[in-house]
């Protein structure tokens, strides 16, 4: 049985159950500048694709486990063994096209470091290097893909990532603060504002 969700004001999506709502206060929208973090929350999102993200909440330790800490050296280095190994590992989305995108995404950002390109600043540097500050009251609702997440998906598949679409990174830009989707209202908002 679900524990009550504790009364605040929150986004819709976060008062559905209350891993949603841990994870919508502690995490989601908080500028996130870590490389290596950055790459875990992007194939996070990707396995995400025609799922909830309450099933990633799930299984995300599973994930990290499987993927040895979002290593992208070490996950770089999986084999045909590694992707048969990750197939039966049902703690995990068992996608062979997401599990296969996954190694090849370790490798696009390592020759992205190979090339001089830290994937933080890089990523960072088509929002400014801040946070957006959306307001629905003026903004209109919540876009599932914006220009620039489809400016950024294009530099990402250049670059050799699967699983970037423009509305899998604008949901990642979402969640790592790139773009502040608080609701007007929600407790969070002025807070993950503040951060910028």
């Amino acid at each position: 049985m679900n524990e009550p969700i504790p009364h605040l004001e929150r986004c819709a999506w976060a008062q559905t159950h209350p891993l949603n709502a841990e994870y919508h206060d502690e995490e989601w929208g908080v500028p996130e500048y870590d490389s290596r973090a950055l790459w875990e929350k992007l194939i996070l999102d990707g396995f995400q694709a025609g799922l909830s993200w309450l099933t990633i909440l799930k299984k995300r330790d599973a994930f990290r486990e499987a993927f040895e800490g979002f290593d992208p050296e070490r996950v770089a280095r999986f084999d045909d063994n590694d992707v048969e190994r990750l197939m039966g590992n049902a703690g995990i989305i068992r996608s062979r096209a997401k599990i296969e995108a996954t190694i090849g995404n370790a490798r696009a950002y390592l020759a992205m470091h190979d090339n001089g390109e830290d994937f933080s600043e890089f990523l960072w540097g088509m929002v400014g290097g801040k946070p957006i500050q959306r307001s629905f009251e003026s903004d209109g609702p919540v876009p599932t893909q914006t220009p620039l997440s489809l400016e950024m998906s294009k530099a990402l598949k250049k670059r050799g990532f699967k699983f970037v679409g423009p509305v899998i990174v604008y949901a990642w830009m979402q969640a790592v603060g790139m773009v502040n989707d608080h609701a007007d209202g929600c407790h969070r908002r002025e807070l993950v504002e503040a951060m910028a």
